[in-house]
């Protein structure tokens, strides 16, 4: 381990999961420290100041929610991914609107964690200074020229399909709820059955195979994310 590792932050009140995060991220290289509730959680962000933090929901001295909306209340911008069960989407959109970068469910493989580690930490430097051209697989975005290509062949979208996407690409690989896609695209909250229809439409024109969609992933339950591949 060297001291320019990445240093990771796990909070989880189980010893168990916590020691197989440990484990499987210490192998990835990563400088690993634990907290088992919010207490020593929020002790070890002031002393150790993590990279990004892992964060179960349910603590037992303080909700993951509550503590992540301390955090960002507090102005604190590191990138946190969190930890939930595969039933509660209620709990995921409302951590994703309080700030969370990601999400996984329980149970978990340690790859995909680590993917969605190096997505959270890439996004958070691309976010300090957006990307002109945004370029993935065989598709391209000009976000000055408002250009979309898909195999070098240009793509016409309409307004609202542009801008959906342009708020996508500006969030590459985090996962964006559908209410925050909503508040970002239409000038007032309106019934996500648009939203729905013109990811359809976008899909149609961008993706090889609409209904076998390569960059924009649904989220069940949740929203959207672009896959950069």
């Amino acid at each position: 381990m060297t001291n320019s590792a990445v240093r990771i932050l796990i909070v989880d009140d189980e010893p168990p999961i916590r020691k197989l995060l440990r484990v499987g991220l210490s192998t990835q290289g990563y400088a690993v420290s634990e907290a088992m509730n919010a207490k020593v959680a929020m002790e070890l962000v002031r002393e150790d100041k993590p990279d990004l933090v892992v964060l179960d929901l349910g603590l037992p001295d303080l909700s993951g929610h509550d503590l992540l909306e301390k955090w960002r209340s507090e102005g604190l911008a590191l990138p946190v991914i969190i930890l939930s069960s595969r039933t509660d989407e209620a709990g995921i959109v409302r951590a994703l609107e309080l700030g969370a970068d990601d999400y996984i469910s329980k149970p978990f493989g340690m790859n995909e964690l680590v993917a969605r580690i190096r997505v959270a930490l890439r996004h958070r430097l691309q976010s300090q200074g957006e990307r002109p051209v945004f370029q993935t697989g065989d598709l391209s975005v000009d976000l000055v020229r408002r250009i979309v290509r898909v195999e070098g062949r240009e793509v016409k979208l309409s307004p609202k399909e542009y801008d959906i996407l342009r708020v996508l690409v500006q969030h590459a690989g985090k996962v964006l709820t559908h209410r925050f896609l909503l508040e970002h695209v239409w000038d007032e909250l309106t019934d996500v059955q648009y939203l729905r229809v013109y990811v359809r439409q976008l899909r149609q024109k961008i993706e090889k195979i609409p209904d076998q969609p390569r960059y924009i992933l649904t989220e069940t339950g949740v929203g959207y994310r672009l896959q950069e591949v």
